[in-house]
């Protein structure tokens, strides 16, 4: 995508590698964006990449949801007694 190669050719020299620095790139913009903005943004977008975006988004809500509601641990007995963790 476009923005996201300008975006990085812009930040690129001040990134630390850490996942962080991406976020708050990408909130700091957003905030400066108008609706117009986005909405022409997404209109530039290919189908795939409008695709992609709301998959990721998706993706991120449904794995948030589910580390709130405490989900992801079972307690399993084997075969000898053993309390396991499967994750």
């Amino acid at each position: 995508m476009r923005f996201v190669d300008d975006l990085y050719k812009l930040y690129k020299n001040h990134l630390t590698g850490d996942e962080e620095d991406a976020y708050v790139i990408i909130r700091g913009i957003l905030l400066e964006f108008s609706d117009n903005d986005i909405e022409k943004t997404m209109k530039d977008m290919s189908e795939h990449e409008r695709f992609e975006m709301f998959s990721l988004y998706l993706y991120e809500k449904f794995r948030l949801k589910v580390a709130e509601e405490g989900i992801g641990q079972t307690k399993m007995a084997d075969d000898q007694g053993d309390i396991k963790y499967f994750h």
